[in-house]
This record gives C-alpha cells, sequence and structure tokens, in this order.
C-alpha cells in the first residue's frame, strides 16, 4: 500500500513539474492528446493559455470581473510581445436586428480596447471592428449558445 502511495506522489510531483520548463514552454495537449508545447511569446499560447476572449451580459457592453481580468492578462502579454499587434471583434447572439447588433458588437470591441489600453498597451497597436450577430461562435438559438456568441476576441496581427 506505501509502494502505491509513494508512486502516485512521485507520478504527480513529475507531473506538475514537467508543465513549466526554464524556457518559457509550457506542456500542453495538442490534438491528438500527445504532450506538445507552447512558447509563451506564441500566438497559440495568447490564444489558450492568456485566452482572447471576453464574453458580455445580454445587450451589455460592461465588462464583469473575469473579463477585466483576461484583458488585464492580455495587456500584459502584449505589452512584452511588441512584436504584435490586435485586432478586436465585437460580437453578438443572433437576437435583434443587424443594425442593433453592430453597435453593440462595436461598443463591445471598444470596451475591450479601451480596458487593454488602460494596462498599459498602445492604442497605436491596437483596432477593433464589429461583426454583430454575423460571425456567431456557436449555432443555437438558447441561452447556451447565446452566451457564448456574446463575446470580443482579441486577434494577433504580427507585424514582422
Amino acid at each position: 500500500m506505501k509502494r502505491i502511495a509513494i508512486c502516485a506522489l512521485l507520478v504527480s510531483c513529475l507531473s506538475f513539474t514537467a508543465c513549466k520548463t526554464t524556457n518559457g514552454i509550457h506542456g500542453s495537449k495538442n490534438d491528438s492528446g500527445k504532450m506538445g508545447s507552447l512558447r509563451e511569446d506564441s500566438p497559440e499560447y495568447f490564444n489558450s493559455v492568456i485566452r482572447n476572449k471576453v464574453y458580455f451580459a445580454t445587450n451589455q457592453d460592461v465588462l464583469n470581473q473575469e473579463a477585466a481580468s483576461t484583458l488585464s492578462a492580455q495587456a500584459s502579454w502584449l505589452k512584452t510581445n511588441h512584436r504584435y499587434k490586435a485586432t478586436i471583434e465585437g460580437h453578438c447572439d443572433e437576437r435583434g436586428t443587424r443594425e442593433f447588433n453592430l453597435a453593440l458588437g462595436e461598443r463591445r470591441a471598444n470596451m475591450a480596447k479601451r480596458e487593454l489600453v488602460k494596462n498599459g498597451v498602445e492604442c497605436k497597436r491596437l483596432k477593433t471592428i464589429s461583426y454583430g450577430k454575423e460571425r456567431p461562435e456557436v449555432d443555437g438559438s438558447n441561452e447556451e449558445a447565446w452566451a457564448m456568441n456574446r463575446r470580443a476576441v482579441t486577434l494577433l496581427d504580427d507585424t514582422e
């Protein structure tokens, strides 16, 4: 019984230390389930670890605490990775008119941009665009789908 407990402890310690190495590369599972690596300065790291999306309540452009925290992390990453500019897309769910949703998507993208600038990202490195309800992330006419579609997405543009 002691052997099993020691083996379990050893395996958990090894898997924890394998997550981060001293060269700034994190272990992650790729689509095939094998361990791969993500460089901390890569767009893939930004999208999956930092997270490139923030979500909004129905008909709102106000950032909740989780969204503000995500945007703060995005700003920190952008400040240390100067080779990237970013486009912030504003999106809405399917409800409402095209015009209403384009305006709301614009407000959401601009709110995310203001938060990034407030956290130290140069305004000239950021641009916004609204897609309204034209590019849903999730198909469906239910609250779960609508919640995933009410978002601002920060997409990186490599300037080199």
